[in-house]
């Protein structure tokens, strides 16, 4: 079996996609004259189309939920290989045929105008393929992290958007969470003093089997999948990087489940000034929670990193609430207003390549027990 037939085996048994089969076409219904109008007008009111490239549960769950919210862009096409999703997709968004493509035919979405940005949504060791390829085909990529399974990795995909001309952003959606702005603003408004320490945690708990499990797939275990949250906390609360690292792992308490990655793992950030950031990243607990003590107070997001309710406490009990809204809707709007307006992102190709420098020092402090330099 070659590669190309393997990762297509892969990415059926995960029922994200399936052998190349042809789709184009194949599912026209009465609704098509009226799909086509509707994406004309959307591409009329100046909004970018945007081709989700993988149909699992987030894309299904949030980020086509959220395009239906957008100012600025809008749901134009679908990449998949599992054609018993294409009639729900169609019907329910209005996709047009021509913007419905296989993973065997992808590389044609070059040739459709309707198509402005590529969302890769795919299992971690597929980023950089489709994120490269996307980019060949001179499409913006919005690429969901971790970026790569590999600093190496992030460097092809920057290289790739940059000889495109092309825009590359990382899925950082906390990044245009108001709540979480909110934490950053008090933080540089020095609302409560001095940081003095911060200490947050993300676990969840993936049922076994998962291809997160899975290190060739994910590139490790819940660092990559649910501790970069907690890195990434740190970094943009304190608005600096980290010089060096320390990590502690334990034993694991299912060796089938946890069969070549870290089931917990407490990891320290050294930051400039002298502060330590402290971080906790497990498999096995269940916990969102984001605290950062100052001179003068405190502030605590819990649950800090959901998709939604969020909450923010403070030792001045000043209270911080919003209407529901959807982090991937302002996610995607200020993603294609850059775009729109030629500005960087603010999630880039190059803020994914630093955290995958921060995670590789993090596995070698793990693997070592040494305070490990992060390199720059």
């Amino acid at each position: 079996m070659n590669k190309n037939q393997t990762r297509r085996k892969f990415i059926h048994d995960l029922g994200l996609a399936g052998a190349g089969i042809p789709f184009l076409a194949a599912y026209s219904t009465c609704n098509e004259d009226q799909s086509k109008k509707q994406n004309m007008n959307q591409k009329k009111d100046g909004k970018l189309g945007i081709a989700l490239v993988g149909l699992g549960g987030y894309a299904s769950g949030q980020l086509a939920p959220a395009l239906q919210q957008t100012e600025h862009c809008y749901l134009a096409g679908i990449v998949t290989g599992s054609p018993s999703k294409i009639p729900v997709w169609k019907e329910k968004y209005n996709i047009p045929d021509k913007n419905i493509y296989s993973y065997d035919n992808y590389d044609s979405i070059k040739d459709n105008p309707d198509i402005d940005i590529i969302y890769v949504v795919l299992p971690n060791h597929l980023h950089a393929e489709y994120t490269i390829r996307g980019f060949a085909a001179g499409k913006h990529v919005i690429c969901e992290k971790p970026m790569g399974l590999s600093v190496t990795e992030c460097d092809t995909m920057i290289a790739a958007a940059q000889k495109a001309g092309k825009q590359l952003s990382i899925g950082y959606r906390l990044h245009y969470d108001p709540y979480n702005l909110e934490l950053v603003k008090r933080a540089r408004e020095k609302t409560y003093g001095d940081i003095r320490s911060v200490d947050t945690s993300f676990s969840i708990t993936p049922r076994k089997g998962e291809w997160r499990l899975n290190k060739k797939i994910a590139g490790g275990g819940p660092l990559m999948d649910v501790g970069i949250y907690c890195l990434q906390a740190v970094c943009y609360v304190t608005g600096a990087e980290p010089i060096a690292v320390r990590a502690t792992t334990y034993p694991v308490s299912d060796k089938e489940k946890f069969l070549d990655i870290e089931e917990t793992l407490d990891f320290q950030m050294e930051m400039p000034g002298g502060l330590l950031a402290k971080c906790r990243t497990s498999y096995s607990e269940s916990n969102s929670v984001l605290n950062v003590q100052f001179e003068k107070g405190w502030c605590k997001l819990e649950p800090a990193y959901f998709y939604g309710g969020i909450k923010l406490s403070s030792s001045d009990g000043v209270a911080f609430g919003l209407p529901p809204f959807s982090q991937q809707a302002k996610q995607l709007d200020a993603m294609s207003v850059s775009i729109k307006n030629n500005q960087a992102s603010k999630t880039p190709g190059e803020m994914g390549r630093r955290d995958l420098q921060i995670i590789e020092a993090i596995y070698e402090a793990m693997r070592t027990g040494n305070r490990v330099l992060v390199k720059k």
